[in-house]
């Protein structure tokens, strides 16, 4: 079968940023409003329960969320990315795969974290990725998404001092969020803060739950 042509791009292009994009982004660098959505979204999550961060790139924010106490591993599209997180936290489980082919278990997850991360799958499977988000988390887990608040399509041939091709899409947080209700998934918090530093737009985060079973504690 055929790789996706977007797939075959965006895994190229983080394979060749890899190691540059480690150098120039080496800790967060989130202002307040985005480390508190992550602070929030750890505190609704518990310690000591499964959290997954897809399109972990190179770790820098799993190792944050680690270091506010989460049990979290992360997975990727790019080895390049991987091999880079794996050297920088040899502490924590990183893992090569797609979120468009999650292989957590069924309800396993109390938490799942997409760091601007969705904004390079083409927006046509962005109601199936929810879907394979709503399987992987248990009643009550709880879902953050970061993205760029808009509607359209960049075109990337340049990133971190590297040549490389690939798409970005902003992506209108209303829809986001019918798109989550529709996959099962209640929203329950959207920050949508303006462009900081040299951002070209809006930055909009997320926060969604799994509701809960009828008489069921979330977090057993």
């Amino acid at each position: 079968m055929t790789e996706p042509g977007w797939l075959t791009e965006t895994r190229a292009a983080y394979d060749t940023v890899a190691v540059d994009y480690a150098r120039l982004l080496p800790e967060v660098v989130e202002g307040p409003l985005d480390r508190g959505m992550l602070a929030a979204f750890a505190e609704l999550v518990g310690p000591g329960r499964p959290v997954l961060e897809v399109g972990c790139g190179t770790g820098r924010v799993t190792a944050h969320l680690h270091g506010l106490g989460l049990d979290i591993s992360g997975v990727d599209l790019s080895p390049g990315m991987v091999e880079v997180a794996r050297r920088a936290y040899p502490e924590l489980r990183f893992e090569i795969g797609s979120m468009t082919e999650l292989t957590a278990p069924e309800a396993g997850l109390a938490g799942l974290v997409a760091w601007y991360s969705i904004i390079h799958l083409p927006p046509e499977l962005l109601p199936g990725v929810f879907a394979g988000f709503h399987r992987a988390l248990a009643p009550g887990g709880h879902l953050l998404l970061a993205v760029k608040a808009g509607d359209r399509r960049v075109r990337r041939e340049q990133a971190y001092g590297h040549r490389v091709a690939y798409d970005v899409h902003w992506l209108p947080p209303d829809r986001l969020a019918a798109q989550l209700a529709a996959a099962g998934l209640a929203v329950h918090a959207t920050l949508v803060r303006e462009p900081e530093g040299g951002e070209a737009g809006p930055q909009a985060f997320l926060l969604a739950t799994r509701p809960a079973e009828p008489g069921a504690d979330r977090r057993r």
